[in-house]
């Protein structure tokens, strides 16, 4: 469900309007092989957990949205309206479309999130063919000096 989250954070830029958070992306960036609105529920999810956009800051309207994404307003609405089911978001009629209050719910997202990302990870490097020992190796280097070494301890270009 949490497809390409990585990829779309790279294209996403945030803008301040009148206080309000505009999500900034090309319209290439969206993945073929997943719905549109399933990607910007994941956009949202990711901004909300790592705390881009806060509790209680008002969204985009649906119209603003869709002309910033460079898609149909219905595609935009569809996804509010999951969010909102999912409890992400809540609608005040009349006032807009609102991150959730609850923490709680956030911290739970979040952990669902980066459980998909370690997965599509382990997954990834397993797929590379390397060992387990070898992955954690990689994983504690990059943390450690922010750059990843060959287990011999030469560079890797």
């Amino acid at each position: 469900m949490y497809c390409q989250i990585s990829t779309l954070i790279q294209y996403v830029a945030e803008i301040f309007k009148v206080g309000v958070i505009y999500i900034v992306t090309a319209r290439s960036v969206f993945d073929e092989s997943t719905p549109i609105y399933i990607q910007i529920m994941d956009m949202i999810k990711q901004r909300i957990c790592a705390g881009q956009l806060s509790m209680g800051d008002k969204l985009p309207s649906v119209r603003d949205m869709a002309i910033e994404l460079r898609v149909n307003p219905n595609t935009v609405q569809r996804a509010y309206q999951e969010l909102e089911r999912e409890e992400m978001v809540f609608t005040q009629r009349g006032m807009g479309t609102f991150v959730t209050k609850d923490k709680d719910k956030i911290d739970a997202v979040r952990q669902e999130l980066a459980s998909h990302l370690a997965q599509q990870f382990v997954d990834g490097m397993f797929g590379l063919g390397f060992a387990k020992e070898q992955i954690k190796y990689y994983v504690e280097t990059y943390l450690e000096n922010g750059h990843t070494t060959e287990p011999d301890g030469k560079e890797r270009r």
